[in-house]
Parts: C-alpha cells; sequence; structure tokens
C-alpha cells in the first residue's frame, strides 16, 4: 500500500493544475522574490489589436543617464524579435528615429501603428570579475536593472492607442555578466501577447 501513496498524491496534483502551470507559478515566484530576472508591465489601457495588424517599430535617440551604454537601436531590435511572432506584418527601423520620423516612415510603409520606444533608465551593475576590477565599489555590486517606455499610436489619426513602462531587475542566479539589455526579450514578448489578449497577467 505504502508505494501506491506517492502515485496516489501525484495523480490528484494533477487532476488541480497541468504540470506547465506549475512550473510557469514556480518561475513567477522565484523572479518576485528575486532570484531570477523579473519584469513588471504598467499599461495605460488594455486595448487588443487585430492578428493582421501592421506595426512599425522605432526607437528615439534618448540615452539613458548613468554609467551603461546599451546599443542605440537595441529596444526596437528586441521588440521586433517579440512581435514578430506573433504579428506576421510587422517592420522596424534601422536605427533611432525621433517620433516625427518614425511617424513619417511608419506612414510611408503603409503601416497601421507605430510602436514608439525608449531606453528610459538603465543600470549596468557589477556582475563580472573584469567589471569589479575596473570599479572595486561595493555598492555597484548587485543586479541589473532598466524602464523601457512604449507608446502605440496609429498612425492614420495620430491616436494614442496604448503606453506602457516595463521595469526589469535581473535574478541571483541570473546576474552574472548581464547587462540591463539582456532584459528586454521577455517582457517584450509579452507585451505582444497582451496586445492580442492572449496573456492577460
Amino acid at each position: 500500500m505504502r508505494p501506491m501513496i506517492p502515485w496516489l498524491v501525484l495523480l490528484c496534483l494533477s487532476g488541480c493544475m497541468k504540470v506547465s502551470d506549475m512550473a510557469e507559478g514556480t518561475r513567477y515566484q522565484l523572479a518576485d522574490a528575486g532570484i531570477l530576472d523579473h519584469s513588471a508591465t504598467e499599461r495605460a489601457n488594455n486595448r487588443r489589436l487585430q492578428p493582421d495588424s501592421f506595426i512599425y517599430i522605432a526607437q528615439g535617440y534618448f540615452i539613458p543617464p548613468g554609467s551603461a551604454y546599451p546599443r542605440p537601436n537595441v529596444v526596437a531590435e528586441e521588440a521586433f524579435n517579440g512581435f514578430v511572432e506573433y504579428f506576421p506584418m510587422v517592420r522596424r527601423a534601422r536605427g533611432p528615429l525621433g517620433l516625427d520620423e518614425a511617424m513619417a516612415e511608419a506612414r510611408s510603409f503603409g503601416a497601421h501603428y507605430l510602436l514608439y520606444a525608449r531606453f528610459a533608465s538603465a543600470d549596468d551593475r557589477i556582475g563580472t570579475v573584469e567589471e569589479w576590477e575596473d570599479q572595486e565599489a561595493l555598492d555597484r555590486l548587485g543586479t541589473d536593472r532598466g524602464v523601457i517606455q512604449l507608446m502605440l499610436v496609429e498612425t492614420s489619426t495620430n491616436f494614442l492607442v496604448d503606453t506602457a513602462r516595463i521595469r526589469n531587475r535581473g535574478g541571483f542566479l541570473t546576474f552574472y555578466d548581464q547587462r540591463p539589455e539582456d532584459l528586454l526579450a521577455p517582457p517584450l514578448r509579452d507585451y505582444a501577447q497582451r496586445l492580442l489578449g492572449l496573456n492577460t497577467r
């Protein structure tokens, strides 16, 4: 009888929750506790887009204050990588653009929406031996952080469909040799899912 007890417990648990749900719940709790990478997205609106929407992605010239120097177009690049999986019609600017320039380019391509982004802040903490040797500052040890700001604008009317603020924080187990831009991909992919209504967290 005793060998049957673990199987019965497992069977009861599997009936309540899928293994994938349990794994996602565990990952979320570890991220919230600071052990894994964590991000929080604040949206002004909960509007959804049609899957066949044509989105043009661009990033502003703004350079985040501080000692971090991310690639000039990294937010647009990571947003494109996240959006192309969910929106078949998506393009991005080759380099940073001003808002008026980005809107003009989006209209010239016939895009329905402009997703305009900027890296609002980036804090690149000491995460490797080399960085420690360069800085040797105890108060600089820790996990990287960053803030991304997004505007989704309808190109035909200039209507501001949505704004979002994404706060990223590295995790204790993942901070080695990490930079603020390494935290961008998951929350930008999550934002694309939210625009389609696939993720309502």
